[in-house]
């Protein structure tokens, strides 16, 4: 095997990294909702949602090649670029997820690329029409049209059912929102594993393996399918627990509602190619299901803390793609490569070890969050 060969295998075998942390880490935006009102158990939650983020992988490569070849120039991009791109993106989703933070996986793999880019070649090399109109309106904009259509969805179920007894319409809420649920995690196959194909595809490109503009091919295809699927089926429990219990006292009229709602944005911004962020679309959703209930109490500190961190993903794996490019680019080579590669390795490692620690607990990260601790589902669900 060559260097060029190892640093493309390193560079693929860290993408499909990323995919399963985008997996464990969004599990929330498709299934937090039915997990809080009782519509599914947890692990039969988390089974579902991988099967459908297996399946939708397949339905569409439209994002994928707007990471492939709409958001910098090919032609400057190296193996090198790629792999410290991913480590940004990675470290900071790593982050994210232990402190419970629903920060968009999204971002911080466009971010990642887009700040080794930067770092390799200059802010010429970015294609920056292609990411304003394909990932930062699209992230300004989606959480606000999510949330309305989920708080008229709200409105209208509330009304139409007033006069059904409460426990006939949770158990008909109930049951609705398993087949809402099972959309958004198709709608996130769809949007979000490809992604991560983009990368792959776009490293190939890189390598000489394709030529540019090439679309991803089968191999790619699946290996992302089945990641990203993989990291669902593990659950990011701690992002669970912020979306469904942090920010809104989730009922099943509700948590249906907020489902198609998420669904619908996340299935008509692949059909047009945009880089989505689920976990922008699904919060805003959650909001939206909240603002249309009477008297329902939604946590607007909790949103603003996470718009916080949504306003600081891009820039934050920017900064830390460009710092992983500076530190391979420094030592060279396959070296170089190599050297991150082994310190990502160790900080996965160290995040792990660390989300195990008793005071840094499920429990505890919620009550960061809403200021109460909510009780974890039982041990059995969740080791199921």
């Amino acid at each position: 095997m060559t260097g060029n060969d190892l640093v493309l295998a390193l560079v693929v075998a860290t993408a499909l990294g990323f995919d399963f942390t985008n997996g464990f880490h969004d599990t929330g935006n498709a299934m937090a909702t039915s997990i809080v009102t009782g519509a599914l158990r947890p692990r039969v939650a988390v089974a579902v949602s991988a099967v459908l983020n297996l399946v939708g992988a397949f339905l569409s490569t439209a994002v994928a090649a707007t990471i492939a070849s709409g958001l910098v120039d090919s032609g400057d991009v190296t193996l090198t670029v790629v792999m410290a791109g991913l480590t940004g993106s990675i470290l900071w989703n790593l982050a994210t997820w232990y402190l419970g933070i629903p920060s968009s996986s999204s971002h911080a793999l466009i971010g990642g690329v887009v700040g080794a880019t930067m770092a390799a070649a200059g802010g010429s090399a970015v294609k920056w029409q292609g990411l304003v109109a394909k990932v930062i309106v699209p992230a300004a904009l989606s959480p606000f049209i999510a949330g309305a259509i989920a708080a008229l969805g709200t409105f209208l179920v509330y009304r139409i059912t007033r006069r059904v007894a409460e426990g006939p319409r949770s158990h008909g809420f109930r049951i609705g929102q398993v087949g809402s649920a099972c959309m958004v995690s198709l709608a996130h196959g769809t949007n979000d594993a490809q992604k991560t194909m983009g990368v792959i595809t776009l490293a190939l490109i890189a390598n000489g393996t394709l030529h540019a503009g090439a679309t991803s091919p089968p191999w790619v295809i699946t290996s992302c399918a089945v990641a990203i699927s993989l990291g669902t089926y593990i659950g990011g429990w701690r992002v669970i627990r912020a979306l469904g219990k942090g920010l809104v006292e989730i009922e099943a009229p509700q948590g249906m509602a907020s489902e198609s709602a998420s669904a619908a944005v996340i299935l008509s911004s692949t059909d047009f190619g945009y880089s989505l962020s689920t976990t922008h679309v699904a919060t805003g959703s959650i909001l939206g299901s909240g603002v249309g209930k009477k008297d329902a109490e939604v946590r607007w500190h909790i949103a603003r803390r996470m718009v916080t961190a949504w306003l600081f993903t891009l820039p934050a794996a920017g900064l830390m793609g460009a710092l992983a490019y500076w530190v391979a680019n420094g030592i060279g080579g396959t070296a170089g490569v190599v050297t991150i590669f082994v310190v990502l390795i160790l900080a996965s490692v160290a995040f792990f070890a660390a989300s195990r620690h008793p005071a840094v607990t499920p429990e505890n990260v919620n009550a960061a969050w809403t200021g109460s601790v909510v009780p974890a589902p039982e041990q059995d669900e969740v080791a199921s």
